[in-house]
C-alpha cells in the first residue's frame, strides 16, 4: 500500500483511531493542563505546547497531524522520559526538542488562532502584530 493510500485511509471518517493515538489523547486530555499549571513559568516553550494542544483539539486538524501532536504532548505529560524533569537546567530539554521537532513538521497546521488561544489560556499578553 502506498503512503498516499495509507494516509487517505487514516483520514477517512470511517476508520477507528488506533489504540496508541487513543491512549495518547487520553494521557494528554487528563494531564496536560495539570502539568502546565506546575511548569508553565519554568519552561520557555509553554506557549508552543499550549498552541499544539489547541491544534490537536481542533476538528479541522487532519488526523495524522493530531496523532503527531498528541504523541509529542504525551511525551511532555508523562512523568518518565529520557531526561527527568526535576534535573535543574536540563530536565525539559528533551521535552522541548520533541515538541519543537514536531511543531516544525506540522507548522502549516498551527494557526494564529491556536496561538491566540494558547496565550489567553496562559494569561499572556496578546502577541504584537508583525509589521511589513
Amino acid at each position: 500500500m502506498s503512503n498516499r493510500n495509507l494516509e487517505a485511509e487514516l483520514e477517512s471518517p470511517n476508520v477507528s483511531l488506533p489504540a496508541t493515538v487513543m491512549r495518547n489523547e487520553k494521557t494528554v486530555r487528563e494531564g496536560f493542563w495539570r502539568k502546565m499549571a506546575r511548569v508553565a513559568g519554568k519552561i520557555p516553550f509553554a506557549e508552543d505546547a499550549a498552541a499544539a494542544w489547541f491544534c490537536a483539539r481542533d476538528p479541522e486538524t487532519p488526523f495524522r497531524v493530531k496523532a503527531t501532536l498528541l504523541a509529542a504532548l504525551a511525551y511532555f505529560v508523562l512523568p518518565v522520559d529520557a531526561i527527568p524533569d526535576f534535573i535543574a537546567g536540563f530536565g525539559f530539554t528533551d521535552d522541548a526538542t520533541v515538541l519543537m521537532a514536531t511543531i516544525g513538521l506540522v507548522s502549516s497546521h498551527l494557526k494564529p488562532g491556536h496561538r491566540a488561544l494558547a496565550r489567553k489560556a496562559l494569561s499572556l499578553p496578546p502577541a504584537e502584530e508583525k509589521k511589513p
